[in-house]
Order: structure tokens, then C-alpha cells, then sequence
């Protein structure tokens, strides 16, 4: 891949700051929520109705699949307020139609499987759905994003969901029929808000041209940015990078107008004066992530009644340990990473820190879900704090304590962990101080390593950490394909691969994620989840500490929002949000 790819991202934000505004205004024009035909739509009399949005980082597009490892903290929350794919996934977790007419199912005849394994979906757009500048949004438009997403040239599009499809037709300009090579659980999800590893769909009519003539610069084009134009209930007006973000309602968005006319995203990079401005009333609702438990907590109980709190687990924040070239190389064994583990006071550390919000991360699966406890009571190998096994496990390797208590190899080598995470995350810092010292207090001396913001962007640098790397991950089914293989950041695919944050690689582990997406009998899948976890717990190529409370603030005033869940984030629904 030419060395211009490697580069995109860094030059990203230069690019979109020097380029011009979003183009033509659509005509007004909107359908019935039913999917009916299009009926004519204005703003509502009286006074616009507008708020006020936060977010953390400054955020500088609008795809979340340029945000690998999502280093952008508001990026997938910002997507959805100005992006629709053909499905969402609602609330419960039952797909609904957006930009199709209806979801592919078995029972409806959209999808089918055929007698030799392989299957087909099949999707008719809504006579009505057009891109923010009046374009109609057609077959061909899918078509060109399902090129894009798979050309290998570009990998930051390119996902292993990918390879389960063959081929794809057009018929007509309504309808796409797509060929899958095997079967697929979230085939019909393909082109879906609902799944973050299948791209959105991108405007032929607009990003044809660059691609075709200048691949190399593709991703550093403005139009991931202030000059967007998406197919979602919001498009956008203003943007003022380091500042804030305005979009406005869309009169022609599939499902109706949305309720509000307006809504300014300001953007934040630290807590403190993000909720200062929600105390003082200027921000209405916090979106994307980065508030903590406890310090959202807080503010709610400061905020007078004028605001509460929606809770919500998304994913787990581990230490993620390195499996190519570690140092030390001892890493590599798997009794010296239980022993890690069994040190680590996690429960001390969620009680002091989130003031026991979390359970302790025993499993990669978030708690308390039906569907997987059988799973979590027989296959989850748990590390319960036990400085006596982790002395056992440590001296069984021949470490031996010197003078000063701390644990040393056969030729004196002190044993000396590395433990990175990223700058502007307060719980994550706290964390890092809290392991430094439960393993000092086992004998295992710690280097912390706290990466500031720009050089949190080196791909490289992010990838290669030689230990330990402190980070937040999705769990469960979401996250599931990160542990594969073809996830993993390497040196011949320029480190923009993303996912496998350990870079732990097993053929073992591989072929279970790959049964996993193909099983389409539910009791047979979770035999194969729990086979996942069992391998997890047992090689333990991350040692999770706590399940990530992902707050969001919001005010009294806001109807329909809310924290999402799964794969949805506070903007899943923002077509419907409104004021009192």
C-alpha cells in the first residue's frame, strides 16, 4: 500500500481545515415513518427548536471507520446524528428499516439460504431516500461503497465480514442483491448503522471521481468532514475545528423530519470544564463517551433536578498484553500472565475509583446477560487478588526477591513491567497509578507510560507497546472479531489494521470467531462463545480490571434520548429527539 495511506489520518484535520462549506440545500420533502410516499415537509412554526450537545476530543470527520481503535471519542455518535444506514438496531436489539424498506429476513423471503450453504439478502431502498444535497440515493451508491470497502488498497474499510460475500447486484436502482460465499448471522445488517465493521454507505455521485483518479489521496478528502453529505435525519451547517459542530434538521430524512430544528455539538478535552458547562446549564446532553461513573454522579447530584444520569456498560477497560516481541519475553508464558493477574487488587481499585460501579472484570462477556450465564458459570477461569499464588506462579520461573524486595531474574535482570495508556482519560490515569502499585506490592516493578494526545495518533507506536497497554475494548459479540487474527496491526498492512490490540494470533482462536459468525442455530453458537471465553480466560492475552460505566448527562428538558446500548450509541434515535 503506497506510503500516502499511512499518512491519511495525520493529515486528515489539515485538509478539512482548509477546505470550504457543504454543498446544495435539498429541496423540503420528507416521508411517513411507514415508508409510504414522499409528502411535502417544512419547519414547524414558531421558535426553532435547538440544543445543546458535548463531546469529548475535537473531533475532525464524521466516518467512523477512519477512527480505528476509536481515538476519537465522539466520532460514532456524530455518524449517526448525520448518517443512516439501511437498518438500525433498536432498542431491545430488533433491527428496523431505515433506508430500506424493510429488514431481509427468512420469513419475509429477502434472504434465503440455499441448498448449497451460500445464502443471498436482498434490500429495496425506499422510493424517498436521497443524500443531504438532494441526490436520490440509489443501488449504484451501494454498489460503489461495497467496492470501496473491500478495495485492499484502502484497509481501513476493509473487515473480515467482508469476505463472506461474493458478489452484489443491481436490478434496478431500488434494490441491491447481495451473494454471500457462507452463512452469516449479520447479513442483513450489511450497510447498517447496527455493525461497526460493515462500512456506511458512501455517495457515488460525489467520491467516484477521487476515487478512481486519486486513491492515493482518498482518505484526506473533505468530504469526510465539514463537506459531508450524508443520508441521516441531521446534515451539517457550520463546523469550526478545535470549537463546535452545528447541523441541522433534514427536511427530506427518510423517516420525517426530525423534531428538532438544530443541534451545536461543542467539543471538550477535559472534565472539568465539560461539566462546569452542564452545571451552568449551556450543555444539554453529553454524547460519545469519556464522563466517569463517579464524576457523572456527581454532577447529577449538583445539577439542582435539572438533569439525570442513563447508565449503560459498553465495554471493558484490560490491560492488553503484547505477544509480538514483548519485553520481557517472559510475557510470552502463560503462568507469568496469571500470576499478573492474581496481584492485582481489581476489586480495591473499582471500590476506591468508581466507588464500586463495576463488577471486577473476571470475563470478556458484560455481566448479568441471560443469554450468556451458563457460559460465564462453566467456562470463565477466574484471578482472584492472591499475592501467595502470585509468588508461587513468579518463583516457579526462577525470579528470586533481591534487597529491596523486588523480584529479579536468574542474572539479576530486575523484572520490570511497561504499563502505556493514553493522556485525558482521568480513570484510566487513576487505574495506571493503582496496578503500579498493587505489583510493586507483589515484587513486580512498573514503568507507567502516558501517551500524550498527538502521539496517541502513531499507529506504529500505538501497536508496538513492549508490555502492557491500558485501554477500553468492546466485549461481547461486538468485539468479538477483534481477536482475530486478520485484526492484527503489522508492519506490511502500515499498522491500519485495528482491533487485535494484544496482537495475540492463534489459529485455534480464529477458527472459533469464524464458526461463531457462521452458525446460524443460536444454542450452537453459544457452545461456540463459550469455547471463546474458555480460551480467553485460560491464555489470557488481556486481564480485564472493570466493565466501563459509559454515562450520559442529560437534561430534564430532552425527550427520547438516551444512552443506547450494544452496538447503538445516544444519537441511534436522534430523528426523534426533542425539547418540552
Amino acid at each position: 500500500m503506497r506510503a500516502a495511506h499511512r499518512a491519511a489520518m495525520l493529515l486528515m484535520i489539515s485538509m478539512l481545515v482548509a477546505t470550504g462549506c457543504a454543498g446544495a440545500q435539498p429541496q423540503a420533502t420528507t416521508s411517513s415513518p411507514s415508508g409510504g410516499g414522499a409528502s411535502t415537509s417544512s419547519a414547524p412554526s414558531g421558535p426553532p427548536k435547538r440544543i445543546v450537545a458535548a463531546v469529548f476530543d475535537d473531533v475532525p470527520f464524521v466516518y467512523q471507520m477512519l477512527n480505528p481503535a476509536s481515538r476519537y471519542r465522539g466520532v460514532e455518535t456524530i455518524q449517526d446524528l448525520v448518517t443512516s444506514g439501511l437498518t438500525q438496531q433498536q432498542q431491545g436489539g430488533a433491527d428496523m428499516a431505515l433506508l430500506a424498506e424493510a429488514v431481509p429476513t427468512i420469513e419475509n423471503g429477502l434472504w434465503t439460504v440455499l441448498p448449497n450453504g451460500e445464502m443471498e439478502t436482498t434490500w429495496h431502498i425506499r422510493p424517498n431516500a436521497v443524500w443531504h444535497d438532494g441526490v436520490p440515493f440509489t443501488s449504484d451508491d451501494l454498489l460503489f461503497t461495497l467496492e470501496v470497502s473491500r478495495d485492499k488498497d484502502l484497509p481501513i474499510f476493509l473487515t473480515d465480514s467482508f469476505d463472506y460475500i461474493s458478489d452484489a447486484k443491481a436490478p434496478d436502482a431500488r434494490t441491491i442483491v447481495v451473494h454471500w460465499n457462507q452463512p452469516y448471522i449479520h447479513a442483513n445488517q450489511l450497510f447498517s448503522s447496527s455493525q461497526s465493521q460493515f462500512a456506511m454507505p458512501i455517495p457515488k455521485h460525489i467520491m467516484e471521481q477521487a476515487y478512481r483518479t486519486q486513491k492515493s489521496t482518498f482518505l484526506e478528502q473533505s468530504f469526510w468532514g465539514r463537506d459531508w453529505v450524508g443520508t441521516g435525519p441531521f446534515k451539517i451547517k457550520e463546523w469550526s475545528l478545535g470549537s463546535q459542530l452545528v447541523v441541522t434538521a433534514f427536511d427530506q430524512y427518510v423517516l420525517g423530519r426530525p423534531k428538532l430544528d438544530e443541534i451545536e455539538v461543542r467539543y471538550f478535552s477535559d472534565d472539568q470544564t465539560l461539566l462546569a458547562n452542564v452545571l451552568a446549564g449551556t450543555i444539554d446532553v453529553v454524547i460519545g463517551r469519556g464522563i466517569t461513573g463517579p464524576a457523572a454522579a456527581q454532577t447529577v447530584a449538583s445539577w439542582g433536578g435539572a438533569g439525570h444520569l442513563d447508565p449503560r456498560f459498553r465495554s471493558w477497560i484490560s490491560l492488553y498484553i503484547q505477544f509480538i516481541d514483548p519485553n520481557p519475553s517472559i510475557l510470552a508464558n502463560v503462568q507469568f500472565r496469571r500470576a499478573a493477574a492474581y496481584a492485582l487488587n481489581r476489586k480495591e481499585m473499582i471500590d476506591e475509583l468508581i466507588a464500586g460501579q463495576s463488577p471486577v472484570a473476571d470475563s470478556w462477556l458484560l455481566p448479568g446477560q441471560p443469554q450468556y450465564q451458563q457460559i460465564e458459570a462453566q467456562n470463565v477461569t477466574r484471578y482472584p487478588y492472591d499475592p501467595r499464588q502470585t509468588a508461587q506462579l513468579i518463583e516457579q520461573l526462577g525470579y528470586t526477591k533481591g534487597a529491596d524486595g523486588m523480584y529479579v531474574d536468574g542474572s539479576g535482570q530486575k523484572l520490570n513491567l511497561e504499563v502505556r495508556t493514553t493522556a485525558g482519560d482521568d480513570i484510566r490515569e487513576k487505574l495506571q497509578l493503582a496496578i503500579q502499585d498493587s505489583w510493586k506490592r507483589a515484587g513486580i516493578d512498573t514503568t507507567l507510560v502516558l501517551i500524550p494526545r498527538q502521539q496517541a495518533q502513531d499507529l506504529a507506536y500505538r501497536a508496538t507497546y513492549p508490555a502492557f497497554e491500558l485501554n477500553r475494548n468492546p466485549v461481547d459479540e461486538e468485539g468479538l472479531k477483534n481477536w482475530s487474527s486478520k485484526r492484527t496491526p503489522l508492519p506490511e498492512n502500515n499498522y491500519q489494521v485495528a482491533g487485535n490490540r494484544s496482537r495475540y494470533r492463534s489459529p485455534e482462536l480464529d477458527t472459533l470467531v469464524d464458526r461463531y459468525f457462521t452458525t446460524i442455530s443460536e444454542p450452537d453458537r453459544m457452545q461456540v462463545m463459550g469455547q471463546v471465553v474458555r480460551t480467553l480466560s485460560e491464555q489470557v492475552p488481556a486481564i480485564g480490571i472493570l466493565y466501563d460505566a459509559e454515562p450520559t448527562l442529560i437534561s430534564n428538558k430532552l425527550v427520547n434520548v438516551g444512552a443506547g446500548a450494544g452496538a447503538r450509541t445516544q444519537a441511534w434515535n436522534a430523528y426523534a429527539w426533542d425539547v418540552k
